[in-house]
């Protein structure tokens, strides 16, 4: 028989087999397991290149539910556990949309002024606020994030690495401390050394964005976690553009004025005006 077409036949557990003597997903009480979607979704919808070591993109991989994260006014975030059939796990970040009737978000207007639906049913739908619009809805605040920490990763900024995109769900890194989810940034005291590293990051990461066009729009101490000496900006869904959307400019500027009231009240001898005319594009 040619050897091009012998191949070793593997068999891969589901989630509801029977136990057997291989490596399995962690089990915890009520899990919720599944295959990974990884390769079912398009090409885009994956992860940008380079792919990091750590994501698993094997096929056989189960996906384990292990909890909520946190909750928001717009989506929830909860921990998932992926293991390979040999035994190689991470856990991930998903951050799953709601619909327009289970958010409290209510200024959302200011954001997506300038963003419109690419199909003209969808944009009906939106208008008449039906039940296809609400989907709508989720599904283009899912995108824009999506769309944000695929393009901040691709720069080089600080942002959660995302691993996929499947309906209003967003798998992405989740930033660890000491083996912990990291704080929020409005949690933490650090010295003035580090406190003055903190606010140089931030400063070339709000410098960096607007020199794309973009800023954050909700940018505060509260979707800034930090893992030891490194800063992540998180809560991505509302970037707005500063040309298109006529509200950019004055988002920007309370982008830096929430931050440098943080870092101010801290000690930190800071100016938000100065820090927004540093920034803006010329």
């Amino acid at each position: 028989m040619d050897p091009l077409f012998v191949f070793d036949y593997v068999p891969v557990d589901g989630p509801d087999d029977a136990p057997h003597d291989g490596p399995r997903a962690p089990e915890t009480d009520d899990a919720e397991q599944r295959f990974t979607t990884y390769w079912d979704v398009e090409k885009g919808c994956r992860g940008p290149d380079p792919v990091p070591e750590w994501v698993i993109t094997d096929s056989g991989a189960l996906d384990t539910e292990l909890g909520v994260l946190k909750t928001g006014k717009e989506a929830d975030v909860f921990l998932v556990d992926r293991t390979a059939p040999d035994g190689t796990g991470v856990v991930m970040a998903a951050k799953r949309y709601r619909d327009l009737d289970h958010r409290s978000f209510r200024r959302s207007a200011a954001y997506t002024e300038g963003r419109t639906a690419r199909r003209t049913r969808d944009r009906r739908a939106l208008s008449r606020k039906s039940e296809w619009g609400r989907a709508v809805a989720a599904g283009q605040w899912a995108v824009a994030e999506w769309d944000a920490l695929c393009r901040y990763w691709s720069a080089g900024l600080p942002v959660p690495y995302p691993v996929q995109i499947d309906g209003t769900e967003i798998l992405m890194e989740l930033i660890e401390y000491d083996g912990t989810p990291a704080p929020r940034l409005s949690q933490v005291r650090p010295d003035v050394e580090l406190l003055e590293e903190y606010f140089f990051q931030m400063r070339t990461a709000i410098s960096v964005m607007a020199a794309q066009g973009v800023a954050h729009g909700d940018l505060s101490a509260y979707n800034i976690l930090a893992a030891g000496e490194r800063l992540v900006i998180i809560d991505l869904p509302q970037v707005i553009d500063l040309i298109a959307n006529p509200n950019g400019p004055e988002l920007l500027l309370r982008d830096c004025r929430n931050v440098c009231s943080w870092f101010q009240a801290r000690g930190l001898d800071v100016d938000a005006q100065e820090l927004f005319e540093e920034v803006t594009p010329v």
